[in-house]
């Protein structure tokens, strides 16, 4: 059997893309483009983004971070309710959130401490609210409000966490069996008799 002459190039070909492409792998050879950094503005470059130029998107800009809000134009545009506050907020800049490199500074950090402890405190409060089933309610104009049990008696209840959060306590209705009327901090309503399931407030 004879060999012709050429089969040997396509061969030598093969050899030396094998060997090149094992020394410089194919990913070395392709640079990646460096990751985008977000763009830092002013607080007058950020103010001709508001929605009083249908060419432009509306930014709004929420402790220092500037949010494309475009799709909510019908509240952040032009006449929208929320118009106010598109455009006048300072997006990332030298700043009190923002240095003028993008970096944050400890105001943001302090921020975001408090909205992560507000977030904690929240769970704990829906953890600590599920072991007591809330109450059933409904209002309508005619008859006004009404709360009601389907396995207990409606009380008034004091949410502790709510201090925390906000400032000041709030209640809410829940619901206790029998055995558990006893317990301190919980109130009848006004009006309702103290084994009622059912009340109007």
């Amino acid at each position: 059997m004879r060999w012709s002459p050429f089969l040997g190039i396509p061969l030598v070909i093969a050899l030396i893309s094998f060997l090149f492409f094992k020394i410089f792998p194919l990913s070395s050879l392709i640079s990646s483009p460096p990751p985008l950094q977000p763009r830092l503005f002013s607080a007058e470059e950020l103010s001709f983004y508001n929605g009083s130029d249908p060419q432009l998107p509306i930014y709004l800009a929420i402790v220092g971070s500037v949010f494309d809000v475009t799709k909510g134009k019908s509240h952040y545009g032009a006449g929208g309710g929320y118009n106010h506050f598109a455009g006048r907020y300072v997006g990332k800049l030298d700043g009190r959130y923002y240095d003028s490199k993008g970096n944050p500074t400890k105001y943001l950090k302090g921020v975001e401490a408090k909205a992560a402890r507000g977030a904690q405190l929240l769970e704990k409060q829906k953890d600590e609210e599920a072991k007591v089933p809330s109450c059933n309610s409904r209002w309508s104009q005619d008859e006004g409000s009404e709360v009601w049990c389907d396995d207990g008696y409606p009380r008034l209840v004091q949410r502790p966490i709510e201090i925390a959060l906000t400032g000041k306590m709030s209640k809410r209705c829940a619901c206790y069996k029998e055995d558990e009327l006893e317990q301190a901090g919980l109130e009848v309503y006004e009006g309702c008799d103290f084994f009622a399931k059912k009340c109007r407030i």
